[in-house]
């Protein structure tokens, strides 16, 4: 069975930082593309964070800059680092695998940021 877990949400200020966790059973994540996606109440998901198997990266414009992905494949674990964080992160986020016809998402966890 697969299951990705994320953790590491919770409430911030603006200004500070988290990293959020997505750790994967049954799969292997090495072999995946790894997305972190958000969904504030009232809006479509949005993609924030891509990760190829290679390594190589991506962001949407409005976290360039004050977030980063990374993955442990040793710890079956991608990471998104959020720093400098605005109110406007505030959102539900959930991560993904994708590997040709194989998708699989977490539960997600909950990112508010407020003063």
């Amino acid at each position: 069975q697969v299951q990705l877990v994320e953790s590491g949400g919770g409430l911030v200020q603006p200004g500070e930082s988290l990293r959020l966790s997505c750790a994967a059973s049954g799969i292997i994540l090495s072999f995946y593309t790894m997305r972190w996606y958000r969904q504030a109440p009232g809006k479509q998901r949005e993609l924030v964070a891509t990760i190829t198997s290679n390594g190589s990266t991506d962001f949407t414009d409005s976290v360039k800059g004050r977030f980063t992905i990374s993955r442990d494949n040793a710890k079956n674990t991608v990471y998104l680092q959020m720093n400098s964080l605005k109110p406007e992160d505030t959102a539900a986020y959930y991560c993904n695998a994708h590997f040709d016809a194989w998708d699989y998402w977490g539960q997600g966890t909950q990112v508010t940021v407020s003063s």
